[in-house]
């Protein structure tokens, strides 16, 4: 019975240490995997329950048919096993790599649309659920694209692309060694920053216009004193509750749509 337990217990150790590169290799949950279809990505293999045929199943079957996807019907307890989300709803998909977007190429998206750059930059955001949430945000304010740090830093797990819904499929996120250093690189370009800071000028009394790079921070520090020190502006939401802080993926909606307000998009 010991050494059942033991053996389970690592076999939990293996899958929770699994690399970075083989949790970005697979997407798990039906919006997920039907966005990764719809979006051109290559789905190289699709692990589906057992007697599961409902609507989006069989959704996700026909685009595998239309892209040649070998598909495999496997136990919900395989697709248990195989699960680092543990809300795969009955599909799991193993896709091509995730190609992180360059600094650039979030650049040429706003030139491409006639657009001032509108960049969302995370400092050491760390939980998988928040960045797949400020990455939908993202998405839908219209942003051009998300800059994450490459260290102590969370990048597109399932976990993260789940949480998207299927944004990371549309939203370009560059992952890059110093973030300081791109803000510097971003401002010799003509972008200018505003940090999500609770201790600064209210957001509604700040200039949140033309090519803007919004900062916000880890879940626990917030945006780093040196990343703040870089930045242009520091934006405080108004709060009148008892309590003083918000969710990091809440904040950077709010801030994210208070820049779309005075932008006019």
């Amino acid at each position: 019975m010991k050494k059942e337990y033991e053996k389970k217990r690592e076999e939990g150790v293996k899958k929770r240490r699994m690399a970075p590169e083989e949790l970005e290799g697979r997407v798990e949950g039906r919006n997920p995997v039907i966005e990764a279809f719809r979006s051109g990505r290559t789905v190289e293999k699709l692990y589906v329950q057992e007697g599961v045929k409902d609507g989006p199943i069989e959704t996700i079957l026909r685009n595998a048919k239309k892209a040649d996807t070998i598909v495999s019907f496997v136990s919900k307890e395989r697709l248990d096993e195989m699960s680092e989300t543990g809300r795969h709803q009955g599909v799991i998909a193993r896709v091509s790599a995730y190609e992180y977007a360059s600094v650039d190429d979030i650049l040429k998206k706003a030139e491409e649309a006639g657009e001032a750059p509108f960049i969302i930059l995370l400092d050491g955001i760390e939980d998988p659920h928040n960045l797949g949430a400020i990455i939908r945000t993202a998405c839908l304010a219209g942003a051009h694209g998300v800059i994450i740090r490459k260290h102590r830093a969370v990048g597109l797990t399932p976990a993260a692309v789940r949480a998207s819904a299927g944004a990371v499929h549309y939203v370009p996120v560059a992952r890059v060694l110093n973030l300081g250093s791109e803000i510097e690189r971003l401002k010799e370009k003509g972008v200018w920053f505003v940090s999500a800071d609770m201790k600064g000028k209210s957001m509604y009394e700040l200039p949140l216009t033309g090519p803007i790079g919004l900062v916000v921070g880890s879940e626990g520090e917030g945006v780093g004193r040196l990343i703040s020190e870089k930045c242009d502006f520091h934006a405080a939401i108004p709060m009148k509750g008892a309590i003083d802080s918000l969710n990091a993926s809440v904040a950077a909606g709010v801030l994210m749509y208070e820049i779309v307000r005075q932008r006019g998009i």
